[in-house]
């Protein structure tokens, strides 16, 4: 059985769960604690991978990200490469799929905050990103963990949205999912069958270390 496959979407969900964070938290943070018009608004665009099939965001993803859209021509203009079809273009699908699965579990992390604690940091005079950084980061990080636990576990099993961004490129965007389903496609269960089962007790672990966190928080 060929590991590849494996190693690829490990790596993947090593990646996004290290810069979704950069994304996600400052979006908690907004949808938290600050008013606006449009909130409600900006919330269902976060929201919105949440609901959406994986091939239409998939579809959407490549329009974008593809030679003529304005991500994949900003993309090549800068750096020569495509955007599609390559590593660096299935994680920022990988992104944007997971915006929501760490937004939310930050946002109720910094919800639970006693309010106590940042009118303590106005009144010391501290900016919105100073109170950010040095107040609800410090005070919410088994939200966070809990959440970068959650994008690991389900950046995994992505298929629908990397298949259609990074179609199916052996060593650079095939992973485990497209592996499996084309070792099935092909009648080669006992390939699908290893590979499913190397992903199960990874996935089973990353959820009860989920638990485990949200049940310390609570």
């Amino acid at each position: 059985m060929d590991l590849t496959p494996l190693l690829l979407s490990a790596k993947l969900a090593l990646v996004t769960t290290v810069l979704i964070p950069i994304v996600a938290a400052p979006a908690a943070y907004i949808l938290a604690f600050c008013r606006f018009r449009g909130k409600s608004l900006i919330d269902a665009v976060v929201s919105l991978p949440m609901v959406l099939p994986p091939t239409v965001l998939g579809f959407a993803l490549l329009i974008a990200m593809g030679p003529e859209g304005p991500l994949g021509g900003l993309w090549e203009s800068a750096t020569g490469d495509r955007l599609v079809f390559s590593f660096t273009g299935i994680v920022l699908a990988s992104l944007v799929y997971n915006l929501p699965f760490a937004v939310q579990p930050m946002r109720a992390a910094f919800e639970k905050l006693d309010v106590r604690l940042l009118e303590s940091a106005a009144v010391l005079g501290l900016s919105p990103s100073a109170t950010f950084l040095r107040v609800v980061l410090p005070n919410s990080l088994p939200g966070i963990a809990a959440a970068a636990m959650l994008v690991f576990a389900h950046s995994l099993g992505e298929f629908g949205v990397i298949l259609m961004v990074g179609g199916s490129i052996p060593g650079s965007t095939k992973v485990a999912s497209i592996a499996i389903y084309e070792a099935v496609e092909a009648l080669r269960y006992t390939d699908a069958m290893y590979m499913s089962l190397a992903l199960i007790p990874v996935s089973f672990v990353a959820l009860l270390a989920i638990n485990r966190v949200n049940g310390r928080n609570s």
